[in-house]
């Protein structure tokens, strides 16, 4: 393991990250110079439609949000931190490799504090490669065994970093298919450590409230719909209750948030956190909207420490120059990646 920089503001090198890397070269795989820059995909991670709907955790309404106190309680005693993750993809003839950058940052008094963790896999359906190496993997569906190895990583990284009798603010999905295993058990580790998770989705065709709320239904396209049209400025949905009928554990509370005139955010909770946690919820949701405000960016409301995240996420992807590791390899492009200019 590499690590760069203090005990608090640190780059670490995944274990396997060189000798996958060394592996690639001796088995004269051939990754291309540039990547698809991409991004962690969880449109397919919304709600799965197996759940049972509830609508009474709070009166159907809309409640409105107080910056000034969640500006206070930012700069009171309160210890933040978040999460965000930045990819690139490197599509060649033998397989793909997913580069990952980790990304946490904390709040400190006159600064943020970063720490970045870099994750190297490469998947191909080729089993007589994948059975000489020790780190290329074989699969069928690399987007499945992806996103399976980078909800280990993240838990891994979080778990690891994340300072007890904190709140953290995770970029993505609480429940989501085949992720939500993964999330949920990251999410009860931190609460064991007196820490609480809020999950953020900027993006979702979700219609559980506008499909289960009479009044609602078959008036919107999707919930995003429903809370843009419905919420001022300012102003967010009353909490939701989301309960997968097959699995209990997977269960959670949400709502939907506008900080400014576009698109809201959904915010959520475990059950389990909403419940230890109910009584800070109203303060939390004023601290979120104090920090949508302070980002500033009507055009791309982010919660200003997911953005702050985002951005050193994407940085040290930078770090790696892939032509210069995989000089010993050559470079055997796909025809699209080449045609598009990532490929030199």
């Amino acid at each position: 393991m590499t690590e760069k920089g203090s005990s608090y503001s640190k780059l670490v090198i995944h274990p396997k990250f060189n000798e996958t890397i060394n592996d690639l070269n001796r088995l004269n795989i051939k990754i291309p110079n540039y990547p698809d820059n991409s991004e962690m995909d969880f449109t397919m991670y919304n709600f799965p439609d197996n759940g049972e709907f509830v609508t009474n955790v709070e009166e159907i309404k809309n409640i409105n949000l107080d910056a000034k106190r969640g500006a206070e309680l930012v700069n009171d005693s309160l210890s933040i931190s978040a999460y965000d993750e930045s990819l690139n993809k490197f599509a060649s003839l033998e397989g793909i490799a997913v580069l990952i950058s980790h990304s946490q940052i904390i709040h400190h008094k006159d600064d943020y504090l970063p720490s970045n963790f870099l994750t190297l896999n490469f998947y191909t359906r080729a089993k007589t490669i994948a059975e000489d190496s020790q780190y290329v993997k074989y699969s069928e569906e690399f987007e499945t065994e992806s996103k399976k190895d980078y909800a280990i990583d993240r838990n891994e990284f979080l778990l690891s970093n994340t300072p007890n009798n904190s709140i953290i603010f995770i970029d993505g999905p609480l429940i989501g298919k085949q992720m939500s295993s993964y999330t949920i058990e990251l999410n009860n580790k931190l609460l064991s450590k007196n820490v609480i998770p809020i999950f953020f989705v900027k993006n979702s065709s979700s219609n559980l409230v506008t499909n289960h709320v009479k009044e609602l239904k078959d008036k919107y396209n999707s919930d995003m719909h429903w809370a843009y049209r419905t919420l001022k400025p300012g102003q967010r949905t009353n909490f939701f209750s989301y309960i997968d009928k097959y699995n209990k554990q997977n269960g959670k509370i949400f709502c939907y948030l506008k900080a400014f005139d576009v698109s809201p955010q959904r915010i959520e909770f475990h059950t389990s956190t909403y419940q230890r946690y109910k009584k800070k919820i109203d303060d939390l949701m004023d601290v979120i909207f104090y920090l949508q405000l302070v980002q500033g960016e009507p055009k791309n409301p982010q919660l200003r420490s997911i953005a702050i995240a985002e951005k050193y996420a994407r940085e040290t992807l930078k770090l790696i120059n892939f032509a210069k590791v995989m000089a010993k390899a050559g470079i055997t492009p796909t025809i699209n990646q080449d045609r598009f200019g990532w490929g030199g």
